[in-house]
C-alpha cells in the first residue's frame, strides 16, 4: 500500500507513570490507520525528526489502543524539552521496525 512521504505529529509530551517511563506526543488514529499494514510485532519502524535532531525509532502502541513516538533523553536534551510541552515531529516510516522496505 502507498503512503505518503513524511507525516508531522503535533502533540503534548507526555510521560507514562512508571519509573523510567517514556516520554512521548500521541500519534494520530488516523496516521496509524494508514501506516497499520507496515507494523511488526505493533511497531512501526520510522525515521523521525524534531528541530535539528534525527533518529530511528519506532511508532509504538500504549497499551490501550493508542500510538506513541518515544522521545529519547538526548532528544529531549537536544530540543531542550520536558513534560508538558507542545512538539511537532515529523517522521518518514521505514516500512517496518528493521526498517526493510
Amino acid at each position: 500500500m502507498p503512503t505518503s512521504d513524511s507525516y508531522q505529529v503535533s502533540g503534548i509530551i507526555e510521560l507514562f507513570p512508571q519509573k523510567g517511563g517514556w516520554h512521548y506526543p500521541r500519534v494520530p488514529d488516523s496516521v496509524i490507520a494508514e501506516l497499520s499494514w507496515m507494523a511488526e510485532r505493533s511497531l512501526i519502524g520510522i525515521t523521525a525528526t524534531l528541530g535539528s535532531t534525527t533518529w530511528d525509532t519506532s511508532v509504538m502502541p500504549t497499551g490501550d489502543g493508542s500510538h506513541f513516538i518515544p522521545l529519547n533523553a538526548r532528544v529531549r536534551r537536544d530540543s531542550d524539552l520536558k513534560e508538558g510541552e507542545q512538539v511537532e515531529v515529523e517522521f518518514v516510516p521505514r516500512h517496518g521496525p528493521s526498517g526493510r522496505r
